[in-house]
């Protein structure tokens, strides 16, 4: 057999990672070693299949794959556009859908249809920057949170916010609700430029496979 390099995934850590390889493992991709979750353990291998996984934080996968650290990277849509990495976007996943919203008070409805200046409180300043000066053409300030974002329009420190939504249920709970979507999110597959070509096979049957999966 042809000495073959190992193609490397780097997943995003938590609920994305383990969808993620529970889809693998129905196109007989597995690895063992990463489901033992006291392992201290940075690498995962699959000998057979010359396959490495690695978990990593959401925002740094695009990065990973960018650069040539990981060949294939699983991360949300989300991710992707906050980071705006040189990678290819290459497979909807399907599974982790939610959407890109913004969110407010009733009242605030009115401020965004006469396009007033108005302060958005995010964790995603790109795609919200992206959102109103590109799409809407509106004049916003736009202020970089860490935290829960819902709470910046009930202090006061901002009219509206640009988060995730999946249920709506803190919205609903806080007094807030969905005023307009920016964009549908959900786990996407993304590949290094270099890879694509240089393991165009191996990397266009595991995409191939796995749409077939998802297509059942």
């Amino acid at each position: 057999m042809e000495d073959k390099r190992y193609l490397t995934f780097a997943l995003g850590k938590g609920r994305l990672a383990k969808k993620t390889l529970q889809l693998f493992e129905k196109i007989g991709i597995t690895c063992e070693e990463i489901n033992d979750e006291k392992t201290r353990r940075l690498i995962f291998v699959n000998e057979e299949l010359k396959l490495r996984f690695f978990l990593a934080k959401g925002p740094d996968v695009p990065t990973y794959v960018e650069y040539g650290a990981a060949d294939i990277g699983v991360v949300g849509k989300d991710t992707i556009l906050e980071e705006a990495r040189n990678i290819y976007e290459v497979l909807d996943l399907g599974f982790g859908k939610c959407r890109m919203c913004i969110c407010g008070p009733e009242h605030a409805e009115e401020l965004l249809k006469h396009h007033e200046q108005i302060r958005v409180a995010t964790k995603y300043p790109r795609i919200a920057r992206d959102y109103f000066y590109n799409k809407k053409h509106q004049t916003v300030e736009i202020i970089k949170l860490n935290g829960s974002i819902e709470l910046a329009p009930i202090v006061g420190l901002s009219e509206v916010i640009c988060d995730i939504v999946e249920t709506g249920a803190t919205l609903r709970e806080n007094g807030l609700m969905v005023l307009e979507e920016v964009c549908p999110l959900s786990a996407r597959m993304v590949v290094n430029q270099v890879s694509m070509k240089m393991e165009h096979e191996r990397i266009t049957k595991i995409l191939y496979d796995l749409k077939s999966m998802i297509q059942e």
